[in-house]
């Protein structure tokens, strides 16, 4: 019998293609803001943009819903990007000095974006690398060629799209100080190329500026100079007025000139015009200058900087000059780029009617309106700075309903009154995808006690709401709304432009805990000083005061004292409230400890919080916590069978419980004292070294069945080392060293596997810091006391493997009013390997989960089976486990900790549709590991389907923000600004398919090379993968080194009903002097169950000893 344990059943093909139209892992899209900007491009013809970041990427937008994506081969930061117009190419320049030219390519109906060549200017000989560094790009209307300036005052000439050199065309710094008078040279060079423009009606006029300020209009043709403007300010930037009279030069003094470029005399001494917008004082230099006219009156002069160094020289300002009204629009980060959006085509004496002035910062991109008076904001619809505020927590609700999705958008437009209605202006391309089956929000927790609601349906995550938690309290910095808005006389006329505000008022506002029902709108926020908010939404604004209670989580307990953050007080008397959500109830936890858990049930009126210190049940409905009848202390209730297989089930009281354990002393410091952080890591390291050193001694002298620990986390190596215990003798590090070359040797053909060796676990110590956290509770109607009834029931888990459980007697709907909730026989349920809970969750008599509160009523979904008997789903770190309801008695399980260092992060239930028929669903159990990978198991079974890696396991953040959907995909953060979108199903997919149409001048098929001819799939941070099917990664499509990646098991293999349900998910573990006394004392009945293993595709085991 024990060599069935060595062996795999065999694959199972009808399974496989269930499988493979199940599972698919792509990466597919960023939502958000690009982190780090670095270029910006426009193309008026396409009406598209790009923009560079300092990783190397580059990002096209359009409509929404049109988004292309390129990454850089180089880790280098993209300096500049140039769109040859309508043409579908884009140059970008990198920091190493490189020229880089992208095409936008059409594969299977869809466009993508592709590099098809690169540029390196080469060196002068005898002269500095650094001469030949470009400055200026700027590619002709001809879009037959590329000026380059450099630093050394040279101009190159690169033919386009080939990117080959014209080196008879290069103009030398000397060739123009010819043309120079001699009073100006004064024996000083001309410095950096700082700008280079085309004449707007004479494409073989180039005007080229000096960083010393010369300016010279060069004719291509007849390689003359034919005018000469000579500055004797430090030049920035140039711009040409639309007729081609006139040019406007900005100044590293802060002031701008006007230059008349007349067709009489070759030189020009004096500008026209010249002044210091914001003098007279000394100011900073104006960057960047544009000059647009306009039909209605006076040409927009735009430009960025300029500020009075002194004063306002921290600010971060765009100015807009019409006439005499000046707008200087104030920014909260740096101004990287911006442009105008007009009329691509221009007739000579026309006018260019700028309709919007779009600005990138490093946080956030901004769109002005110039053809509304007041010049108002026009909303965007993707580019959203996620992290106006840092992301506290996050969480996904699918299939909202109609009517709340219309009165969350209404509520959201009713919030920016003073935005323009004007449409986006950068609409180019189409988006090819279909439109969303079902609408998808995300809400945002944000550290200044904002909630912000998002929609995720498709490509484009576009912003609907704003929900407000700051002004119900009273903080420790009052908003000051007229410290944003300019006075009427104040100089210059700041006016503050967009939604990035890192800085929170007071750090105790901070959203922790999400939680809304779709149904009935409504909603719970939780925050970091154990305020929990009740809001409904209201479509009317309203005056009212909100309700106070106050929850003792503590229940009066001697000898604690708490040293955190206060709690936030809340402002006294009735309160104005805008449409939207508005709050009803604020429930105060005592302590006020950050709240770590919350769920709501609509239908029971109920709310449910915890916190560090314990949990607490709420009724809404009459505004007081709930009652809990005293069952006549604690009497112990599991048999011997139960407390063999790991629990304890105990009678309790109370639904307002303290889970405090007596040593657990940094429960009392709260989140934001900064004495915990150093205790823990202290005590943490001195707790490594002390179970190093023992679990040292124990491997040497681990010869008798004692040595191994007998709990749900001790996993043993093989079913034949438990078998004979301690019979061998202690192996010598000899015997170890051969053993081990022994199996490497004899590890079998690829198509034959072993059963992986378990690690094992040490039972967690029940003093632990913070044991008693709440990390998860759960509502559930379902069978507790016993197999006869059922009825709600609220469940809790802890971080230290503590699950308590409640029946809750809810009275009717119609006697709400009359009867209190209240919760009696409450069981305990004690893991003995006390790894915290993640998640908790029932499955009905078919082994699905219990639907939402109002899903059945609404016949919205299937009513649970309520005649089998139910299951309990317990996640913990380290493992699930299934137990039967209502004896708790353990059915299955699953030891994810046969991995090192594996922990399970986050989990959830997810419903997957198939590929192959429309009518098959699947409900399985997605986890996220602290080693950023994936796995999808079967419920109730339990068994491993595929596992992918996802997350770098150094990006902790990412890690920890992941959420998963309902229907098999999940985001997570990349960066504090974006969003990784991510399916793990081959169904259910939400990914960019656009089309751009361009009309190139010539044939260019011929430029992408063999290496390009599939379209690059990795987005801004390398991370994208095609999908598929297979659980198996080759090292180019994951993040992590195949040294770092766990290796993949064959799905094939292991997705067979019947394989083995305790199977862990990788063959790589630790091997101890145990396994190799068994491996010499059995190496013929391996070889014996080796000839007797099934084949297939799956990679040999690895094994590894330490």
């Amino acid at each position: 019998m024990m060599k069935f344990r060595f062996r795999r059943q065999g694959a199972d093909p009808h399974r496989d293609r269930i499988r493979h139209d199940l599972f698919a892992f792509s990466k597919t899209v960023e939502h958000g803001f690009p982190s780090q900007p670095s270029a910006l491009a426009y193309d008026p013809v396409l009406r598209v943009m790009a923009i560079g970041t300092k990783a190397g990427a580059v990002k096209l937008y359009g409509a929404p819903g049109v988004e292309l994506t390129g990454l850089h081969k180089e880790t280098a930061t993209v300096t500049q990007l140039h769109f040859l117009p309508g043409q579908g190419w884009l140059l970008s320049l990198l920091d190493d000095n490189t020229l880089h030219l992208w095409e936008v390519c059409q594969k299977d109906g869809c466009s993508h974006l592709e590099e098809t060549r690169s540029f390196g200017l080469p060196g002068r000989p005898g002269c500095s690398p650094g001469i030949t560094r470009v400055t200026v790009v700027l590619p002709t209307s001809s879009c037959a060629v590329a000026c380059l300036g450099t630093e050394g005052g040279a101009v190159y000439f690169l033919a386009l799209p080939s990117l080959v050199l014209l080196e008879d065309k290069t103009l030398f710094p000397d060739e123009v100080l010819q043309s120079v008078p001699d009073e100006y040279r004064c024996g000083k060079a001309l410095g950096p190329v700082e700008s280079i423009q085309e004449h707007p009606h004479d494409s073989s006029r180039l005007l080229i500026g000096y960083s010393r300020g010369l300016v010279v209009l060069w004719e291509q043709s007849t390689r003359v100079v034919q005018h000469l403007f000579l500055g004797s300010q430090q030049l920035e930037s140039l711009a040409w007025e639309q007729s081609g009279k006139s040019i406007i030069s900005s100044h590293s003094d802060g002031g701008y000139m006007v230059w008349a470029v007349s067709g009489a005399g070759q030189k020009t001494q004096q500008p026209i015009m010249s002044t210091i917008p914001y003098g007279p004082f000394p100011c900073k230099a104006i960057s960047k200058i544009l000059w647009r006219t306009c039909e209605s009156g006076n040409p927009f002069i735009i430009f960025s900087g300029g500020m009075p160094r002194a004063s306002y020289g921290d600010r971060h300002c765009v100015s807009v000059l019409q006439g005499q009204t000046l707008a200087t629009l104030d920014f909260t980060s740096r101004v990287i780029d911006f442009f105008t959006v007009q009329s691509p085509e221009v007739a000579e004496g026309g006018f260019e009617n700028p309709r919007a002035l779009v600005v990138l910062v490093e946080e956030e991109l901004v769109a002005i309106d110039l053809q509304t008076p007041g010049w108002p904001t026009i909303p965007a619809p993707y580019l959203a700075p996620l992290h106006s505020s840092a992301i506290t927590c996050s969480c996904h609700v699918s299939n909202v309903p109609l009517k709340l999705w219309e009165r969350i958008i209404s509520a959201g437009e009713q919030q920016s009154p003073r935005l323009s209605s004007a449409a986006w202006p950068i609409d180019g391309g189409k988006n090819l995808a279909q439109e969303p089956t079902q609408r998808g929000l995300l809400l945002t927790g944000h550290e200044d006690g904002t909630v912000r609601f998002w929609d995720a349906s498709g490509v484009s995550l576009k912003p609907l709401y704003k929900l407000g938690t700051a002004s119900i309290f009273q903080t420790d910095c009052e908003h000051n709304d007229s410290l944003t808005q300019a006075g009427e006389e104040e100089w210059p006329p700041f006016r503050k432009v967009g939604c990035f505000d890192p800085y929170s008022d007071d750090p105790r506002l901070g959203v922790q805990k999400i939680a809304l029902c779709k149904y009935t709108a409504k909603m719970v926020v939780a925050g970091t000083a154990g305020q929990v908010l009740v809001m409904e939404l209201s479509d009317e604004k309203s005056e009212h005061a909100v309700s106070v209670a106050t929850v003792d989580l503590l229940q009066d307990r001697e000898g604690f004292t708490w040293k955190g953050h206060d709690r936030l007080a809340p402002r006294n008397g009735p309160l104005p409230f805008a449409p939207g959500f508005q709050p009803s109830v604020l429930v105060q936890c005592v302590p006020p400890a950050a709240v770590t858990a919350v769920t709501l049930h609509s239908e029971w009126n109920l709310v449910a919080f915890g916190t560090s210190h314990g949990f607490g049940l709420f009724d809404y409905y009459r505004r007081n916590p709930v009652l809990a009848r005293y069952e006549g202390g604690t009497v112990v209730l599991g048999t011997p069978l139960e407390r063999c297989l790991g629990v304890w089930v105990l009678s309790s009281i109370g639904a307002c419980r303290c889970t405090l354990h007596p040593n657990d002393s940094l429960a009392m410091e709260g989140p934001l004292s900064r004495v915990k952080s150093l205790k823990k890591s202290l005590r943490q390291s001195f707790r490594r070294i002390r179970k190093s050193r023992v679990s040292g001694k124990k491997r040497l002298n681990a010869s008798s069945p004692s040595s191994k620990v007998g709990t749900e986390g001790a996993g043993t190596a093989t079913a034949a080392s438990r078998a004979r215990g301690a019979g061998a003798d202690a192996a010598s590090p000899r015997q170890v060293q051969e053993a081990n070359a022994q199996l490497a040797e004899q590890a079998g053909p690829p198509e034959v596997e072993m059963t992986p060796v378990q690690r094992r676990i040490e039972p967690r110590s029940a003093d632990d810091s913070l044991s008693g956290v709440v990390r998860c509770l759960y509502f559930a109607d379902t069978f507790l006391r016993d197999a006869a009834h059922h009825g709600p029931t609220m469940w809790a888990g802890t971080n230290s493997g503590s699950v308590f459980a409640y029946a809750l007697e809810v009275p009717s709907q119609e006697k709400f009013s009359e009867r209190a909730v209240e919760a009696v026989l409450g069981k305990e349920i004690q893991l003995m390997h006390r790894a915290p809970v993640v998640a908790i969750a029932v499955l009905d008599g078919r082994g699905n989960p219990l639907p939402e509160p109002y899903e059945v009523s609404r016949d919205l979904a299937k009513a649970p089976d309520m005649q089998g008997s139910h299951s309990m789903l317990i996640s913990s770190e380290e493992q699930f486990k299934v137990f039967t309801l209502p004896k708790v008695s353990a059915k299955t399980k699953f030891k994810l900790t046969a991995h090192e260092g594996c922990r399970v992060r986050k989990v959830a239930l997810v419903s997957l549709a198939s590929t192959g028929s429309e009518e098959r669903l699947e409900n399985c159990l997605a986890c996220l590991t602290n080693l950023g990978d994936i796995h999808i198991f079967t419920v109730p079974s339990l068994r491993p389907q595929v596992h992918y890696g996802c997350i770098r396991k150094e990006d902790i953040s990412g890690i920890a923000s992941c959420v998963f959907t309902k229907h098999g995909q999940g985001f997570y953060l990349i960066s504090p600004s974006e969003f990784e979108r991510f399916s793990l199903s081959a169904r259910n997919v939400t990914e960019p398919l656009c089309r751009l149409e361009v009309a190139r001048l010539q044939d260019t098929s011929c430029l992408s090379n063999s290496s390009m001819a599939t379209p690059k799939l990795p987005q801004a941070n390398g991370t994208h993968v095609p999908r598929s099917p297979e659980g198996q990664h080759s090292p180019t499509n994951s993040d992590r080194s195949p040294e770092e990646h766990p290796a993949a098991f064959s799905p094939s293999s292991i997705d067979s009903p019947n394989s083995s349900m305790e199977n862990p998910l990788d063959t790589t573990g630790d091997i101890t002097v145990e396994e190799v006394k068994d491996f010499l004392a059995s190496s013929g009945e391996v070889e014996r169950n080796l000839r007797n293993a099934s084949e297939d595709e799956a990679r040999p085991t690895g094994i590894l000893i330490k």
